[in-house]
């Protein structure tokens, strides 16, 4: 997992509507990198839902806020809509970028196992380097913690 000061690793994924989107592009902008399991689930509504209510907060601070899950775009197009969610949400169906930060993880429910994303976000300086790392984000708390380190 990228740690604070390290260079963020650099990707491409697949935007909602599909055009590519690679986070060396913004670089000279805060960005919020914020991987979450799956779209339309209670804590990842109550996560993006918190980022959507203080949005305003998000573009006085000239952040970028970036979700990240391994569903398709289709899927992130839905969630937006229903939600009315301000933000880009990012498919990383085949997890490559969840494993390069470390995020990939194998969990447990009802004592079955699998693997998924661990609800982990990293704030990206102008720099583009990691100002700060939230591993193991609780969701109703998410969007003030981002907030107090942009």
């Amino acid at each position: 997992m990228p740690a604070v000061d390290d260079v963020a690793p650099d990707f491409q994924l697949p935007t909602q509507d599909g055009s590519p989107l690679r986070l060396s592009e913004l670089r000279g902008r805060k960005v919020v990198l914020y991987f979450y399991p799956k779209d339309d689930t209670p804590g990842c509504t109550t996560q993006a839902c918190g980022l959507r209510d203080a949005w305003s907060r998000f573009e006085q601070k000239g952040a970028v806020v970036l979700g990240i899950s391994p569903d398709a775009p289709e899927d992130h197009v839905k969630f937006r809509q229903k939600y009315d969610l301000p933000f880009t949400l990012l498919a990383d169906t085949g997890h490559q970028v969840a494993e390069l930060y470390g995020v990939w993880k194998e969990k447990s429910l009802y004592g079955r196992t699998y693997f998924g994303n661990e609800r982990t976000t990293f704030v990206v300086g102008e720099d583009g380097r990691i100002a700060h790392v939230f591993p193991k984000v609780k969701p109703e708390e998410h969007t003030e913690q981002v907030l107090a380190v942009l």
